[in-house]
């Protein structure tokens, strides 16, 4: 054998090393036969641009293919999201394509038992059930299902198929769970429906505030910028303020933990110690802000015929005070378990007016069981400072799936959605109608089903046939037993799955 040149072994040498690593990290991993050849020496790779599609980040990476296959990955360097970095995940994310238990045909169930068959038989039968059902029992009778792993050229061809061509509105993704409070908490605090920061703002930020949000683990390449930002500059601090331990706790400079849905009355805390302590930035909420009473009276949102009976109301500053009366460091330590000297010392942290903060929150918040208003609330904290949309200063929901929300935005996989509008409004419908090529009489005027209301009328039989992909609703869901039954129902019924898994052959 001949001794390899300097250069070759060290990229073998490199390789040998990362997939160590990965393999004392996933001890089940396998690593597939081309990264296995590459690791033993290969020709220079050809790099091609591609996003992450993981988490909800919004890394770039650099995929190196040989021969056509995937077998290297690194961080795209012209990355305005993670400048070159890449996580666990991002590096390890052409291993899906190459697993040996990866999916190669699809799933059909036949007599209680599930067969694997051609996917063009899978496909035929899946299009079968969709005109059978229809012409039975009518187009609102069918639904798909999705999730933010759609990109953006998958939920336009469900979008179309559903909405344009069988005529009904019953598409919806599992986005409308983990970002419906997020996208209600933006448009009734400020009216529009974007995030109020960006991720420039962690270069600038002198506290990061984490609400119940493990991005260490969940949103690691950021996470890595902030205690990029932390070494560069010792005097910045990360809290973990969390409902349990995790990796982000150890690395925070301070974790704060509480009681399970008490968040909702620390932030009215700190908001209370803004007031009391004379830290309100009197010009900014003079300029900027209004004052309301929020939907309070709004019932149990699990039970089928709950409903909103009360309205927002126009309130001022003097009623405002009084409601933050209730809210001291002391009743709140009482509700959350979180001492009151701690609740103290963080809203020091926000009121200091020489430190710019940066709050972070995900799906702690955004699933909550009141998710709405405890995004309000820690709204309520950054508008009394006036720290918001400032550099550093940013009260921030990231998303937790690559394609949470813009699949929903540019598409229209909401049953009220469309690309481009909302099925209510006529020339929205027009040019949906247009692009689609189909009659705008296609469309339905009206919406149907959210997510939930969508797997109640499953439950109930009026939506008999369902299509779900790349997400499995049926660990997901709340109040899952009562889906559950229903799936299993229909499935022993029509004696096909209802998801369809499906996946290229290699």
């Amino acid at each position: 054998m001949s001794c390899p040149d300097r250069r070759t072994f060290l990229k073998r040498t490199a390789m040998a090393s990362a997939a160590a690593a990965a393999s004392a990290l996933f001890p089940d991993l396998v690593l597939g036969e081309e990264i296995g050849r590459y690791l033993g020496g290969s020709a220079d790779l050809v790099w091609k641009k591609t996003p992450c599609r993981f988490c909800g980040v919004g890394c770039g990476l650099l995929v190196g293919l040989e021969n056509g296959r995937a077998v290297a990955v690194r961080g795209d360097p012209d990355s305005l999201v993670n400048r070159g970095l890449a996580c666990v995940k991002g590096y390890l994310s052409v291993q899906a394509l190459y697993g040996r238990d990866r999916l190669t045909r699809a799933m059909v169930r036949r007599d209680g038992r599930l067969v694997a068959v051609p996917i063009q038989e899978a496909l035929d039968l899946v299009a079968a059930k969709l005109r059978e059902t229809t012409e039975q029992y009518g187009n609102d009778s069918v639904a798909i299902y999705g999730s933010g792993q759609w990109t953006i050229p998958d939920g336009y061809v469900a979008s179309k198929l559903f909405k344009g061509a069988l005529g009904t509105n019953n598409v919806e993704a599992n986005a409308r769970l983990c970002m419906s409070s997020a996208v209600t908490g933006f448009m009734t605090s400020f009216g529009l429906d974007e995030p109020m920061g960006c991720y420039e703002d962690i270069d600038h930020a002198d506290v990061f505030v984490l609400w119940g949000n493990n991005m260490a683990e969940m949103h690691p390449v950021l996470f890595s910028r902030m205690l990029e930002q932390r070494q560069k500059r010792p005097d910045v601090k990360i809290i973990d303020l969390a409902t349990r331990t995790t990796r982000t706790s150890y690395a925070a400079d301070r974790s704060l933990l509480f009681a399970p849905q008490a968040d909702l009355a620390i932030a009215n805390a700190i908001c209370h110690e803004i007031v009391a302590r004379n830290w309100v930035n009197g010009d900014f909420v003079q300029k900027h802000v209004s004052f309301f009473k929020g939907k309070t009276d709004i019932g149990y949102g699990l039970s089928d015929d709950a409903t909103f009976v009360d309205e927002p109301e126009e309130t001022t500053w003097e009623e405002y005070v009084r409601f933050l009366s209730a809210y001291t460091p002391e009743r709140a330590a009482e509700i959350s378990g979180l001492p009151a000297a701690d609740i103290r010392w963080l809203a020091s942290l926000y009121g200091d007016p020489a430190r710019k903060v940066t709050s972070f929150w995900c799906m702690g918040l955004n699933q909550h069981t009141r998710g709405t208003w405890v995004n309000n609330l820690v709204y309520n904290i950054h508008l009394l400072l006036g720290k918001i949309s400032s550099p550093g200063n940013s009260p921030f929901s990231l998303t937790g799936q690559p394609s949470a929300c813009g699949t929903v935005r540019e598409v229209g996989t909401a049953t009220h959605a469309l690309p481009h509008g909302t099925v209510t409004n006529q020339e929205d419908r027009e040019f949906a109608a247009g692009i689609w090529g189909v009659p705008v009489e296609s469309i339905d005027p009206k919406p149907t089903h959210h997510a939930i209301s969508m797997f109640r009328a499953l439950d109930r039989g009026d939506i008999r046939f369902m299509w779900i992909q790349v997400t499995n609703p049926m660990v997901t869901l709340p109040h899952l037993n009562r889906y559950r039954g229903a799936e299993r129902g229909w499935a022993r019924a029509t004696e096909t799955c209802l998801a369809c898994h499906l996946a290229k052959p290699l």
